[in-house]
């Protein structure tokens, strides 16, 4: 039987908050990391003989926080890019507090495995494992997110066929060209897609401005929903949802 254009054929995914809750995660990741950097440094300039930096937990993250926001603002381009963003801004903030380039270049990248170490450590939900292999044998999936957790290392990145950082293609949601170049990979038409995310206004909108399929997880919601758009208060709902629009 020939298909229609209406047909469902790929299903796209947020990660952060929508297949796993993250704001616990990210507390941890921030400051262990950086924790973990003004440590390993003390220690190793100890054995130098030289005095310790003079970085404070509290201080330094907000300093590192500033340089960051001033990094985005000054490369607009770069905004969603977070890893370089970090990078650079603890590359500048360890050279301003007294080491050396090559030094500063050094422990900036050994910081940064620390956070993605930590930045990996998100446990989904529950019912996400079993929802995306019964999905995937229906459908093509992908992963679409604006956070730097490490793709390749993230728990669930078996399930999907492709999976991008929007912010490392310089197209951070809700720039429509992130949906784009996914949905070219997998060969879908975004009539022929769906995406889920958390976000109405960096999933749903440019999903649905594309003209695919929008499924909203919020917990409440009294807005108005487009055409093709679906609000679920759980990843759990999923499977419901598209086994009711099937019908």
């Amino acid at each position: 039987m020939t298909e229609t254009r209406a047909e469902l054929k790929a299903i796209t995914f947020d990660l952060d908050d929508t297949l796993w809750d993250n704001q616990g995660v990210m507390l941890a990741t921030e400051q262990g990391h950086y924790q973990w950097l003004l440590a390993a440094l003390d220690d190793w300039r100890r054995t130098r003989g030289e005095s310790a930096l003079t970085l404070s937990l509290d201080g330094g993250l907000a300093d590192y926080l500033e340089r960051r926001q001033a990094l985005a603002r000054a490369t607009p381009e770069r905004r969603g890019d977070f890893t370089w963003l970090r990078l650079r801004a603890l590359e500048a903030q360890l050279e301003a507090a007294g080491l050396g380039r090559s030094a500063a270049i050094l422990w900036a990248g050994a910081a940064m495995n620390e956070f993605h170490r930590l930045r990996v450590q998100v446990t989904p939900h529950a019912e996400a494992p079993e929802i995306l292999e019964a999905l995937g044998q229906r459908y093509r999936l992908a992963a679409i997110t604006n956070g730097n957790i490490h793709l390749k290392r993230q728990p669930l990145a078996a399930y999907f066929s492709v999976a991008v950082a929007a912010g490392e293609l310089f197209t951070p949601k809700p720039d429509p060209h992130a949906f784009l170049h996914v949905l070219e990979r997998l060969e879908v038409a975004p009539e022929n897609a769906m995406h889920v995310g958390d976000s109405w206004e960096e999933d749903v909108l440019p999903a649905s401005a594309l003209g695919m399929h929008a499924v909203w997880i919020a917990p409440e919601g009294d807005r108005a929903l487009p055409e093709r758009v679906y609000r679920i208060d759980h990843i759990r709902r999923l499977p419901a949802l598209i086994e009711r629009l099937g019908r």
